[in-house]
């Protein structure tokens, strides 16, 4: 059965399950998207491994992951997401090393997360695609952007970050770096990145 290769559309703040996001990623070739509900460790993972301009100070548990394969010469080839059974997508890491190819079970958020760090394709099959596939505006469904930024549920959660933004129209290029390395430092990454998007408006 061939493979289809994913990618990453986006993760939105899951409406249906409080601490939940969904992770949405779309078909290179089609329009179909596999919606895949993932934790909040795990969003925040995949988040900032997409980021450029956001490194934490120390190392998360994928980075960790990825610098020990690294130093032992190991090599994750690609992510098969190969089984759906009950809602529950199953996937598995191809791994090589000294041109010995290994297979490992993970679950798809880990298994994506390590993806994007190795920037190794993401793939699955029809009978998955078929199945959990669907055909939509992932915008318009899920809120989400292609800035991989999440959504809040809640009116005063928005107000406030509303309030965020505007107060960054006083605060010059200068200091809202400084507020940035501060943010990184402390590990506040949902306003590292409102920061970093202010940043990138006025550049």
């Amino acid at each position: 059965m061939s493979l289809i290769q994913l990618t990453i559309k986006g993760i939105s703040y899951s409406q249906t399950q409080s601490g939940a996001y969904a992770l949405v990623l779309s078909e290179m070739e089609g329009t179909r998207t596999l919606p895949i509900i993932i934790g909040a460790f795990e969003a925040q993972s995949i988040a900032i491994a997409l980021e450029t301009e956001i490194r934490p100070p120390r190392p998360l548990t994928h980075d960790l992951f990825k610098t020990f394969s690294d130093r032992f010469s190991v090599k994750v080839k690609e992510v098969i997401i190969h089984k759906l059974v009950d809602g529950v997508f199953f996937s598995s890491l191809v791994c090589e090393k000294d041109g010995v190819e290994e297979i490992l079970d993970a679950r798809t958020s880990d298994a994506i997360a390590i993806a994007v760090r190795f920037q190794a394709p993401i793939y699955t099959y029809e009978n998955i695609l078929e199945k959990a596939g669907i055909f939509l505006k992932i915008e318009e469904e899920f809120g989400v952007e292609d800035t991989l930024e999440s959504e809040e549920d809640s009116l005063d959660l928005d107000a406030l970050i509303i309030k965020k933004e505007a107060s960054f129209s006083a605060v010059s290029l200068k200091e809202l770096h400084e507020q940035l390395d501060s943010a990184v430092s402390d590990e506040n990454y949902e306003l590292a990145a409102k920061i970093r998007d202010e940043i990138s408006k006025r550049s």
